[in-house]
């Protein structure tokens, strides 16, 4: 096969999550209404904890982070991937490939360290109550929300210029339904080395150093749980952890299964069906999980409903 210079190169053809003409419409409607769902819900969430006073503390100012981000990276991919199930030729552009790359590693990154964060924010309200808000002041917060963003932001634009600045094949298919590093870099012909070390030592450092924390911190809260006399003491405080709990163990879970394992071991096939998880179905999912486990979220639903009956009756 010729080589071709990557600036001959305009447009990629995503493969998409099926070949099946008879799927695509199924398909179309099934991710329409994921996409929409998690679109509602994640606006509905930084809306919420805006505008509610008694939602303006720490924990739902990461709430609010959290649901930006998972609009971030579901927007980066789905609206593409619907348009894909009715278009004739499945096409993005180059440029487009690109942007697409950088937003969502950048929005994914975000995530991994900002559900951090809201561990030690949950470590400090149980184990050090006194100093809550000491520890946990508005400084505090948004430093710990920006070094993540900043973070992401300079690994996302080093992957991507690194990956797109290499010489790609005449072969533009891209065996995915977005795009991502992993498929992208098999139809590189120039050496992948330095790209493929990038991704991988800088996945699994992400991972792991992100969840270190999340274990730790929660490590220290079962200790202290375990000494608390009170049995509604204890059950307040798992019930406070319960919601983000849920959000790292499938969030985690799935990541673990994607990044870190050898090239040669990847079967694309099943790397669409765990994208499908953490690109749509997560987005989806968090704000649910946070809205129906937590008792201040349903009761600002309820006031909320309760002023937007009050100014129409009015």
């Amino acid at each position: 096969m010729d080589k071709q210079n990557l600036t001959e190169l305009t447009e990629f053809v995503l493969l998409g999550i099926t070949d099946r003409p008879e799927l695509q419409a199924p398909f179309f409607g099934l991710f329409l209404i994921i996409y929409v769902t998690s679109v509602m819900g994640n606006l509905g969430m930084i809306i919420l904890t805006t505008i509610d006073n008694k939602l303006q503390m720490p924990m739902y100012f990461f709430l609010r982070h959290l649901a930006f981000i998972d609009l971030g990276y579901s927007t980066a991919v789905g609206p593409k991937m619907l348009v894909n199930f009715i278009a004739n030729q499945n096409t993005i552009s180059y440029n487009g490939c690109a942007t697409q790359l950088a937003f969502f590693i950048m929005f994914i990154i975000s995530e991994l360290f900002l559900l951090s964060a809201m561990a030690y924010d949950r470590y400090v309200a149980i184990c050090n109550p006194l100093l809550y808000t000491v520890m946990m002041s508005q400084r505090v917060c948004w430093i710990l929300v920006a070094l993540p963003y900043l973070y992401s932001t300079s690994l996302s634009l080093v992957t991507t210029i690194k990956l797109f600045t290499s010489s790609f094949c005449g072969y533009n298919v891209v065996s995915h339904f977005y795009c991502d590093s992993l498929p992208l870099l098999t139809l590189v012909c120039s050496s992948t080395r330095e790209v493929e070390l990038i991704v991988l030592i800088f996945s699994a450092f992400n991972l792991i150093s992100s969840l270190l924390i999340v274990l730790v911190s929660y490590t220290l809260i079962l200790l202290a749980i375990l000494r608390m006399n009170s049995a509604e003491g204890r059950h307040k405080a798992f019930s406070t952890c319960g919601s983000h709990l849920m959000v790292v163990v499938i969030l985690y879970g799935t990541l673990f299964f994607m990044y870190v394992q050898p090239k040669s071991s990847h079967s694309f096939d099943i790397d669409k069906m765990a994208s499908v998880f953490y690109t749509l179905i997560i987005p989806m999912l968090n704000p649910l999980i946070y809205s129906l486990r937590n008792k201040e979220v349903k009761s600002a639903l309820h006031r909320l409903q309760k002023n937007l009956c009050k100014c129409h009756f009015f």
